[in-house]
């Protein structure tokens, strides 16, 4: 069973949301178990695309807040470990995509690139530079939601 974490702020943007949607939906019909959050924006959109098209929908939440997931979870750890959860999240997934961009995206980033061996997509994410201003190859950049997923699905297959 492959497993790709989806990754993205809980305040996005109207496009960022469609971006989710498509690749949640993407994956599900690829048969790829859909990781997130399970919280809103980002994590919300994922889950509502991967659900809609039948597909298992996990949510690692950072508590233990039952009223506090979105819909479209087919299951829902409920952690309490606050952002310590991004580490399980990313070590859970054989591949992450990054959609947008927040402070705990960037450490789920951050973590997924640590652990190495997987493939790390961004879409519309974050942009990172060395102390010299030289752009960094810290994701796989993708041009649209079936790119990222492509992307994702095709590294290490």
């Amino acid at each position: 069973m492959r497993q790709v974490a989806v990754c993205g702020p809980r305040e996005c943007s109207d496009v960022e949301a469609q971006w989710a949607r498509v690749v949640g939906r993407l994956l599900a019909e690829a048969g790829v178990t859909v990781l997130c959050g399970g919280g809103g924006g980002v994590m919300a959109a994922v889950a509502d695309g991967a659900a809609g098209a039948g597909g298992l929908v996990i949510g690692v939440r950072p508590d233990t807040e039952r009223g506090a997931v979105c819909a479209g979870l087919s299951a829902v750890l409920f952690t309490g470990m606050g952002e310590a959860r991004n580490a399980i999240l990313v070590a859970s997934a054989d591949a992450v995509i990054i959609i947008g961009g927040s402070w705990s995206t960037l450490s789920e980033l951050a973590l997924a690139r640590h652990r190495g061996g997987i493939p790390v997509v961004s879409l519309g994410g974050w942009q990172l530079l060395d102390a010299d201003g030289t752009s960094l190859d810290a994701t796989i950049s993708a041009t649209d939601p079936a790119d990222a997923v492509a992307r994702a699905l095709g590294a290490g297959s």
